[in-house]
């Protein structure tokens, strides 16, 4: 088997970086967040993942220190909120490079739902929100220990929404949400489907 190799800090030499479209399709992190003077905000974040199961531990990555990032830092609380595909337009127009003074969700047309545990606002039209409290704020290194302008986020889950259609029988029914996940394209994205389902069970 053949292979292309390149070195990162040299360059990858190709049309477009392959490394978001190799970790990838990922969960988009679409983080609403508050500012102290009451400014709501909501962001599409490339980079997220869950970290941990017990507690639910969720984060994200902000690639310079956005408004996001400075609201988490003010108040210490955030909502994820599931991207899916009837949403796919309104959470790209929350991708806008406006001012900390805008409220995207009044850009994107979308409802604020109140949360029942924290004062950050929750996308009323998204079927699944995380309620979110800092856990833990980390500045990225690269290998020589030199900060890069990368943040990592860190939040534990303490209050979930999950709209009731999306629950068969007790069970959580992924497809039926429609996420969608970003790929590695410049507007690559994928969504999940029934059809996609296998499964595998662990040995014993």
């Amino acid at each position: 088997m053949s292979s292309y190799f390149y070195e990162p800090c040299n360059g990858h030499g190709l049309p477009h970086n392959p490394f978001n479209a190799i970790v990838g399709p990922r969960p988009i992190g679409w983080i609403s967040s508050i500012s102290k003077n009451g400014v709501r905000n909501l962001a599409p974040y490339s980079f997220f993942n869950a970290f941990n199961y017990l507690p639910p531990i969720v984060g994200f990555s902000s690639i310079g220190a956005k408004d996001t990032l400075h609201n988490v830092q003010e108040t210490g609380e955030f909502v994820w909120n599931l991207a899916t595909k009837p949403l796919a337009e309104a959470m790209n127009a929350t991708c806008a490079a406006v001012g900390p003074e805008v409220d995207e969700f009044e850009l994107a047309g979308l409802n604020a739902a109140p949360s029942r545990l924290i004062t950050t606002p929750r996308v009323a039209e998204s079927p699944v929100s995380f309620e979110c409290k800092l856990t833990q704020l980390l500045q990225l290194q690269d290998r020589c220990g030199t900060s890069v302008s990368t943040w990592l986020v860190l939040g534990e889950v303490i209050g979930v929404h999950i709209a009731t259609e999306l629950l068969k029988e007790g069970n959580y029914d992924t497809a039926a949400a429609q996420p969608i996940l970003r790929g590695g394209g410049q507007a690559d994205y994928f969504v999940i489907e029934s059809r996609q389902l296998f499964e595998i069970f662990r040995p014993r």
